[in-house]
């Protein structure tokens, strides 16, 4: 079996990006970069299946600079087999459908039974490029799945939803986007991290290059709240000012 686990170089969720005075891009100086935090449940659960079934090949796949040599590294510390690594200088700028053509030849030249990622980058919350890969493919795809189990050449999964839960049975081989709650990924250990330094990551250049589909304009912080009121007022007549705001002024009763 093998196991194909597509992830994300981002920045780090902890910190304040800031936009450039132009509105070009978001300052990169000193920027920390991390595995895309949901592309973590991904590879956790690749790791579960290949422990569980012995006879699996894990490969993790990226998008990115030479510098996402580092997060896919972090991958292998954990124990993923090796890395692919499609070398693209300008990724930020890609849009979900050509990062997914650029994935494209790299995935049918590999091969798979099961793809595994997250259900969405942290970076852009676009969440297409599984969605492509499934066109592309012609396979099923189950997203924001919080439980797996494969029973031969299908994959029982349940899904969250705002609704409540959804029990789903998918063929394989398919493409399925994984949620926080669907496993508790684990740090890479020194055995592993001395082990990853000796797994391979190929590079290789994408084989589609893209028509300029979609500039990106400008980038602006989100504009700054206004600053709360404070009712200083005794019970009940706070109350009273309470809803006499919520009227006028908020215009939400």
């Amino acid at each position: 079996m093998k196991i194909l686990v597509l992830l994300k170089k981002v920045p780090d969720t902890g910190l304040t990006l800031q936009v450039k005075p132009d509105g070009s891009d978001i300052v990169r100086d000193n920027i920390t970069y991390v595995i895309n935090p949901y592309d973590e449940f991904a590879i956790e659960e690749a790791l579960k299946i290949k422990e569980k079934l012995g006879d699996v090949e894990t490969v993790a796949i990226s998008v990115g600079d030479e510098g996402a040599k580092e997060q896919i590294r972090t991958a292998l510390a954990m124990g993923i087999d090796r890395g692919i690594l499609v070398k693209v200088d300008g990724f930020w700028d890609l849009d979900g459908y050509t990062t997914a053509m650029m994935l494209k030849d790299v995935i049918e030249k590999e091969g798979f039974d099961l793809i595994l990622t997250g259900k969405m980058a942290v970076d852009d919350y676009n969440s297409q490029v599984p969605a492509y890969i499934a066109e592309f493919f012609n396979i099923p795809q189950a997203t924001y799945i919080v439980k797996l189990e494969l029973d031969g050449n299908t994959a029982k999964v349940e899904r969250e939803l705002e609704t409540g839960m959804e029990e789903w049975e998918v063929p394989l081989p398919a493409i399925l986007t994984c949620e926080k709650g669907l496993n508790e990924p684990r740090y890479p250990s020194l055995r592993g991290i001395m082990q990853a330094k000796k797994k391979p990551i190929d590079v290789v250049e994408p084989s589609f290059t893209p028509a300029e589909a979609i500039k990106k304009v400008k980038l602006a912080p989100p504009p700054e709240k206004a600053p709360g009121k404070i009712i200083d007022k005794e019970f009940p007549e706070n109350v009273k000012e309470l809803i006499r705001l919520l009227r006028e002024e908020a215009k939400v009763l």
